[in-house]
């Protein structure tokens, strides 16, 4: 088949997090080049006509889709898909009303909320301006929108009411909008993530092995949080002292459990397709809480994904291959 590779269009001078995209769109294309396909890639800007046109002359079977910013902004990472189903272009991963719903963060977490999901407490950023957030602390400060822990640092936790809108309005002035910002309930203690890949003729995903994120040698005081150093910034104490790990003592078991059971709901709450993963804290009292869903998690070999992928003992062909196949079974597409 033909496969159009759709991800958002990357500058020149664009910072890390942005660029890793480039990386995956090789790893894709080389993936389903060894599958036996022809592919073409779409770089997605916001002069959606270029792209529209691009697609509507080579018309390809299925576009994979792996778009998380459009113009480096993760608001706008729905325009691809939309554009893909206005075209009546078969597209993998979740549908464009999925991402749209699970990355502006607030509506995930009200979705989370009415299925009895557990998610941390939250509330806006102009709200707890306002007045104080009617949970107690610490906190933890995020984006609304965007992905990749861009601007986690320490300074997102905020361990005292009082220094709340201080924190806040130090966002402020170093460029973060009050409305792109929310305030959740800073969940102390592990973090982990799920991967889900989709089987093709399954309702239900398999569940790739849980991994656990370990803060090695963090010291007292400093929060146990993937910010955007651990991710990004190769020589930080951050990247160095934050591995995933897959071996689990006898007595998480049932945690390992739960933390299954939880995925399969988000995975159903939300109609996700093809692939996605779902971040999870736990508590030093063993409870978990959602924090948030990736419905087009990374997919470079030396990401999360495909580390869980392999495993479970599937190749990056076979991983690429089943998101593919899943994305030509899963949906009807109509132009509209």
């Amino acid at each position: 088949m033909t496969v159009a590779i759709v991800y958002g269009r990357v500058a020149e001078d664009a910072p890390e997090d942005e660029k890793d995209v480039l990386a995956q769109a090789r790893e894709v294309r080389d993936a389903l080049v060894l599958l036996g396909h022809q592919t073409f890639d779409v770089p997605v800007s916001l002069d959606l006509q270029a792209s529209a046109e691009l697609l509507s002359q080579r018309r390809p079977e299925i576009a994979f889709n792996i778009t998380d910013t459009v113009e480096g902004r993760g608001s706008l990472i729905h325009l691809a898909p939309s554009l893909l189903s206005s075209l009546g272009i078969r597209y993998t991963g979740a549908p464009f009303e999925a991402i749209l719903l699970t990355s502006n963060k607030l509506l995930a977490k009200r979705s989370l909320a009415a299925a009895w999901i557990p998610t941390p407490a939250w509330t806006t950023a102009r709200a707890a301006l306002e007045g104080v957030p009617p949970f107690g602390p610490p906190f933890i400060i995020k984006s609304v929108w965007e992905h990749a822990s861009i601007g986690m640092d320490d300074s997102a936790v905020v361990m005292e009411a009082s220094q709340l809108c201080g924190s806040l309005r130090r966002r402020e002035e170093r460029g973060d909008a009050v409305d792109g910002l929310f305030v959740e309930a800073y969940v102390d203690g592990r973090e982990f993530n799920l991967a889900l890949l989709a089987r093709p003729g399954h309702r239900e995903p398999d569940v790739l092995p849980p991994a656990e994120i370990d803060f090695v040698g963090y010291p007292d005081g400093k929060p146990r949080v993937v910010g955007y150093k651990a991710k990004w910034e190769a020589g930080s104490f951050e990247y160095g002292n934050t591995p995933r790990r897959f071996d689990y003592p006898a007595e998480d078991t049932r945690l390992l459990s739960e933390l299954r059971r939880l995925a399969l709901a988000c995975w159903e709450q939300f109609a996700l397709k093809g692939y996605a993963r779902v971040d999870f804290r736990v508590g030093w009292d063993g409870r978990p809480w959602v924090l948030e869903i990736n419905t087009n998690p990374c997919l470079s070999s030396d990401a999360g994904f495909m580390a869980a992928a392999s495993r479970a003992g599937l190749t990056r062909e076979q991983v690429v291959g089943r998101i593919l196949s899943d994305g030509l079974s899963a949906r009807e597409v109509s132009r509209s």
